[in-house]
């Protein structure tokens, strides 16, 4: 069974892989939260961040926005010791920043998912790579998607970091085209009806 190279050996890298990576996500929370890993892992591998995500979700109370938003000074005193995660004062303050915008986006009516769904139009846009070099940094719709989340108050979501979290949460699809799991994610596809997903 062939599959994208990056995973290597790991058990944990390639299980993250073959079920999550690449699957789309349509909750609020759910793509917040990933959001927030995505901006942990800047300047860092992700494997590290995948192997921590546990730690950031017991030390983050689940990386819920509603309860992130009321994070004081003591919790991220609190948060800078916990070795779990990464210990990064302006990361740590960029997910609280955050769980505010989200918060605010929503108290002016924008669902989140719509929100980051609008820059492929509403379903996932489909890459036909060969090799893992073919695969861009960033695009048109990471620069756009970057600039607006900036514009509404968002930290830690330069363009790079929002290709790999669209990558991630299936909005674009970077599988190998001889990976094993482009033709399964590609079946899914063809099965769903995003029209109703986004009633668009």
């Amino acid at each position: 069974m062939e599959r994208c190279s990056w995973p290597g050996e790991d058990p944990e890298y390639i299980r993250y892989h073959d079920e999550d990576w690449g699957v789309p996500v349509t909750n609020d929370k759910e793509l917040f939260a990933k959001l927030i890993l995505d901006g942990a892992q800047a300047g860092l591998s992700w494997i590290t961040i995948l192997k921590k995500r546990p730690a950031y979700y017991a030390a983050f109370d689940g990386l819920d926005p509603d309860r992130m938003a009321h994070y004081d000074d003591k919790k991220i005193a609190q948060l800078l010791q916990d070795t779990g995660i990464v210990r990064n004062r302006l990361k740590i303050e960029a997910s609280v920043t955050n769980a505010r915008a989200f918060l605010e986006l929503r108290e002016r009516g924008t669902d989140f998912s719509a929100y980051l769904w609008q820059f492929v139009d509403y379903r996932p846009k489909w890459n036909a790579y060969h090799e893992k070099t073919d695969v861009p940094a960033f695009t048109a719709e990471s620069d756009a998607m970057s600039k607006s989340l900036r514009r509404d108050g968002f930290k830690f979501v330069g363009s790079t970091i929002c290709y790999a979290f669209m990558q991630a949460v299936g909005m674009v699809q970077d599988h190998m085209t001889t990976c094993f799991r482009y033709e399964e994610l590609r079946a899914q596809d063809a099965a769903k009806d995003w029209s109703q997903v986004f009633n668009r």
